[in-house]
């Protein structure tokens, strides 16, 4: 698992049958200090059963605990997926691009119905 920054979303018409009615966002990896002998790909494509928004700090997970965190028996089509929102960590040794932005709106708040 990592901890991430959804920086966008992606779009595709045609698409393996496991992916229907996933959302998919791209996340890009708060730690880019990692052992140059550990290769990453990052940004990284996510399932997002959650709902997350631009912005947004995340959990990611990946293999069969991102495919089962998506309500199956770890069978689908995808490798990565959202299974925290992040309201707030504590690092004290990170670097200031960890920090969240409380400039930026969270979520809207939900509807009343009338």
């Amino acid at each position: 698992m990592f901890l991430g920054r959804v920086v966008g979303q992606v779009w595709a018409t045609k698409k393996a049958v496991d992916l229907e009615g996933k959302r998919l966002l791209v996340v890009e990896a708060l730690d880019e200090r990692r052992d140059p002998a550990s290769p990453k790909v990052t940004p990284v494509v996510a399932a997002d059963p959650l709902g997350a928004a631009l912005g947004e700090h995340v959990v990611v997970a990946f293999g069969k605990a991102a495919r089962v965190a998506c309500g199956g028996d770890g069978d689908f089509a995808f490798e990565a997926a959202i299974v925290g929102i992040v309201d707030d960590f504590d690092v004290p040794a990170a670097p200031a691009s960890w920090r969240m932005d409380t400039e930026t709106p969270r979520r809207a708040p939900e509807k009343e119905e009338v």
